[in-house]
């Protein structure tokens, strides 16, 4: 089955074909470690860790890397403000962020680089471009010459001066053209700083991942991933730094930038104040319907994030989660391949919507199928389907009973005592004390349950 991406270097939906097909190599932008990442942070790790899925399933061996920025502006603020040692936030918050990823069933990478681990990397990186003329120091900064790479610009389509109103440049009196960007930049007593042929300093953000990705991945990669935000100054400036640094070799053969996610119709970000934090969403909502949300749209277009679109999810899963319920006594035999409707959705440039349609359509036939043959059948297409997207990866009864603590009560008592209110409420209806099963379904609804009465009793799932 071919697989077709849309690069944003070419513009063109491309057949995919790897540099060497066995070790296909991809790498994504990771956060910078100084808070909690907002849901839009999460969009790049689900949807291209499917796409990783899927390469899995295509070629023999995936290397797959994934950064971690663990020294930036932004962390020496938040450790100055919090009175804490810098290494006390990056350790937190980049624990965080892979529990977080985790619980959103982001697979983890192959390789999780740090910037602080790759500090000789990104000095040799810096030393080849000075050789080379592509790079220069001044003021204990080293700076890349955008004149030097006449391709400056390609993969965001900008001239030059948009590129220096978009990248809010600083003029500095040391650039010798105003476009020009730090690849290292001195540091005072206070700031975390690493000696250099130019006295103490640290990395600039580009620099960074160009010399992680290179270290671990090769000169030459497969696939660059991350959100399209980050296609100019960041991807533009990686690309310009190690074409220049590897002696004009391609740095990544296919870009793929996912749509930003939207808020009330303005771009979910921390400078608008309109974040919603992932760590907050998984304590209100199910995980699995946060994930069904991010890959309701094709990633290269916008999503809006709302609560009623996660309202959505959970009703929409609360169906394929039913149907699953309802073959409780079928025997789906072994796991298999994903059905070839989902697979083809995918291979059309990560077609997650189409795929999703799909799987509500494996899970409407189920629903109509009069025989075991095709109940069986449907059944082990929506659990193989499942396991492929991240769906579906709990059995009915702990998804319905799902549900947060409730005052000192822990969720395993809570459910406890919800049964024992549920069998309390079909005694009573069976003894025709409607009054007293009325005034229970009352304290279930205040609990946050509905009940289902059904042919073979009640069921209950959270209302929340």
């Amino acid at each position: 089955m071919q697989l077709h991406l849309f690069n944003s270097l070419s513009r063109q939906l491309e057949p995919f074909q790897p540099l060497d097909p066995q070790r296909v190599t991809l790498y994504i932008c990771g956060p910078t470690v100084y808070n909690y990442v907002h849901i839009g942070n999460a969009r790049p790790p689900v949807v291209f860790g499917l796409l990783v899925r899927l390469l899995r399933r295509l070629y023999p061996n995936v290397v797959y890397a994934r950064n971690i920025t663990d020294v930036d502006d932004k962390i020496n603020a938040a450790s100055a403000e919090r009175g804490v040692p810098i290494s006390e936030i990056t350790d937190r918050y980049a624990q965080a962020y892979h529990e977080d990823m985790d619980r959103l069933g982001a697979d983890r990478p192959d390789v999780v680089p740090h910037a602080t681990d790759h500090i000789g990397q990104i000095i040799a990186m810096c030393e080849r471009l000075i050789a080379s003329g592509h790079a220069y120091a001044a003021d204990g900064h080293v700076l890349f010459d955008v004149t030097t790479y006449p391709a400056y610009g390609q993969l965001s389509r900008r001239s030059t001066d948009e590129m220096l109103a978009g990248a809010r440049v600083e003029v500095a009196p040391y650039k010798r053209t105003p476009g020009d960007f730090v690849l290292w930049k001195p540091s005072t007593p206070d700031l975390p700083g690493w000696d250099s042929p130019w006295g103490r300093g640290r990395p600039g953000w580009h620099i960074e991942c160009s010399a992680m990705a290179a270290t671990h991945l090769g000169e030459t990669i497969d696939i660059h991933a991350g959100g399209i935000d980050l296609q100019f100054p960041h991807h533009e400036n990686e690309i310009a730094q190690s074409t220049c640094a590897h002696g004009g070799k391609v740095f990544a053969r296919y870009w793929l930038h996912n749509g930003m996610l939207n808020m009330g119709g303005r771009k979910m970000s921390k400078s608008l104040g309109n974040v919603t934090l992932v760590h907050d969403l998984l304590d209100a909502y199910p995980p699995e319907a946060l994930r069904y949300v991010l890959m309701s749209a094709h990633y290269r277009q916008p999503l809006d994030w709302s609560e009623g679109a996660v309202e959505q999810a959970i009703r929409t899963l609360d169906r394929l989660y039913g149907t699953l319920r309802d073959l409780a006594d079928v025997d789906a035999g072994e796991a298999g391949d994903p059905p070839a409707s989902i697979l083809q959705a995918l291979c059309d440039d990560l077609n997650t919507p189409e795929a999703l349609a799909h799987l509500a359509g494996i899970a409407a036939e189920a629903r109509r199928a009069g025989d075991e043959a095709t109940r069986r059948a449907r059944k082990r297409e929506l659990l193989d389907a499942g396991a492929l997207l991240g769906l579906l990866q709990q059995t009915p009864d702990e998804w319905f009973k799902r549900g947060a603590t409730s005052g000192d009560e822990g969720e395993g008592e809570l459910a406890a005592r919800i049964d024992a209110l549920v069998a309390e409420r079909e005694a009573a209806r069976k003894s025709r004390d409607f009054a007293r099963a009325d005034e229970l379904r009352s304290t279930l609804t205040d609990l946050g349950v509905l009940v289902e009465d059904g042919a073979d009793g009640a069921r209950w799932r959270w209302n929340r």
